[in-house]
């Protein structure tokens, strides 16, 4: 078991984490929820000792607090990063291999290797594949057979349907239900709360690096404050009476016609009036004047009286 009270992360003078206590047991899937900049990476980044931070972590009633992060592997703990955190130059297969470098994971590589190959058929298609080369979908497959492979307690996951198709998100959630039941607690951050209270035991509310609210998936699910903070109940219910008023019927009646811009002709020096626009409809040069056209000076000469 997970056990986790009164962790706090600070950077600089800001406190991502404030006093944050939580428990995830064994065959259970506890999520959290929380909006963006809630704390939720720190709050998983701490607890693998990727982040320092003050408090008690405990798995399985060892202290793992301030420990490396390969040692908290070895302990029975594995993150799965958002952003998948895959070799892209390696294969499927030696990224699943690098999985079980653990001690604890080296006895049982194959027997675990033919559990991820079971769980995700697409990877035993593709083991020789490069990981870069493939689909994001599938790519998170390798993330999180990648983390299986070293025979982990408890499974940590941080955003993992982030860019995923609905259809890939599906199968995703399916195989984190499937993980559950072999026996290996699952904590998830997850952004899409609909489907993941769906498969979820217990929930954490985070906000603001603080623990706001936990309790059932199912009963914070029908809460309606969770249903308008994360699962879009309030602006379901604001856009309805939005998009059934109608418009009164002298609106339109009272609106004047408005000419088009294309036909107003703004009264300047260099747009004169209609009135006036034949006079400048051809081009003239720059500088031009009157008294220096020939035809204006020889009707001047002709005009004047012979002596």
């Amino acid at each position: 078991m997970l056990e986790v009270k009164d962790l706090a992360v600070t950077y600089g003078q800001h406190r991502a984490l404030k006093g944050v206590s939580l428990t995830v047991a064994p065959g259970e899937i506890v999520v959290i929820l929380g909006a963006n900049g809630a704390g939720k990476t720190s709050l998983l980044k701490a607890i693998a000792g990727l982040e320092r931070g003050a408090g008690s972590v405990r798995l399985d009633g060892s202290s793992i607090a301030g420990l490396p992060p390969h040692r908290i592997v070895e302990a029975g703990l594995a993150l799965v990063p958002e952003g998948r955190g895959i070799f892209g130059d390696l294969t499927v297969q030696e990224n699943l291999a690098l999985g079980a470098f653990a001690h604890r994971a080296r006895d049982g590589q194959q027997a675990n290797l033919d559990r991820v190959l079971g769980l995700f058929t697409r990877l035993s298609e593709r083991s020789g594949q490069v990981a870069r080369t493939m689909s994001g979908g599938e790519q998170q497959m390798v993330a999180i057979g990648r983390a299986l492979m070293s025979a982990p307690t408890i499974l940590m996951l941080d955003e993992p349907s982030l860019g995923l198709s609905p259809l890939l998100c599906t199968e995703l959630f399916r195989n984190l239900r499937t993980i559950r039941d072999s026996g290996v607690g699952v904590l998830l951050v997850e952004q899409n709360a609909r489907q993941s209270l769906a498969i979820a035991d217990r929930a954490y509310l985070l906000e603001n690096g603080e623990i706001v609210g936990q309790g059932p998936a199912a009963q914070l699910a029908r809460d309606p404050a969770v249903q308008a903070a994360y699962l879009g109940g309030a602006a379901g219910h604001a856009a309805a009476p939005a998009a059934s008023t109608p418009a009164p019927a002298h609106a339109s009646a009272r609106r004047r016609p408005q000419p088009s811009p294309r036909t107003r002709w703004p009264l300047s020096p260099h747009r004169p009036p209609a009135a006036t626009a034949r006079r400048w409809s051809a081009p003239r040069p720059t500088g031009w004047c009157p008294r220096a056209s020939p035809t204006w000076c020889a009707s001047r000469r002709s005009a004047r009286p012979r002596t």
